[in-house]
């Protein structure tokens, strides 16, 4: 079960990983008017986080042999047949949650910042 969690949390990241590059190669585009680059990241940051929170909740119910983790193990595990799917299911779920709370907070600092960057002067020029 250790492998699995290792490689769900591995599959994840990747995915999070080139959501984030996307994320601030579209902010560094907006650097010029900080607030509203920092707007733009927090905004993505927590569509991320909802994306995340329904793949947790799509987990349980999907096909682990439809997941890259089930790639990533070569196709084999040790688990009975008939609780495979329950124990991928809720190692998936439990790890999209963990990220998901991991990415709620990247957001929460990010709304913070930009609200601070809109009270002292530094917001979007109408």
């Amino acid at each position: 079960m250790e492998r699995i969690r290792h490689f769900a949390d591995l599959s994840i990241r990747r995915g999070c990983g080139f959501g984030l590059l996307a994320i601030v190669t579209a902010m560094v585009g907006m650097a010029s008017n900080a607030a509203l680059a920092v707007k733009l990241g927090a905004i993505s940051v927590t569509l991320m986080c909802a994306i995340l929170v329904i793949k947790a909740m799509r987990a349980p119910t999907r096909d682990y042999r439809r997941t890259e983790v089930w790639i990533m193990l070569e196709k084999r595990h040790d688990l009975p047949e008939g609780r495979a799917q329950q124990v991928f299911g809720n190692i998936l779920r439990d790890r999209y949650m963990w990220h998901a709370t991991l990415t709620a907070g990247a957001a929460f600092v990010m709304w913070t910042i930009f609200l601070v960057l809109l009270t002292f002067g530094r917001g979007p020029q109408a």
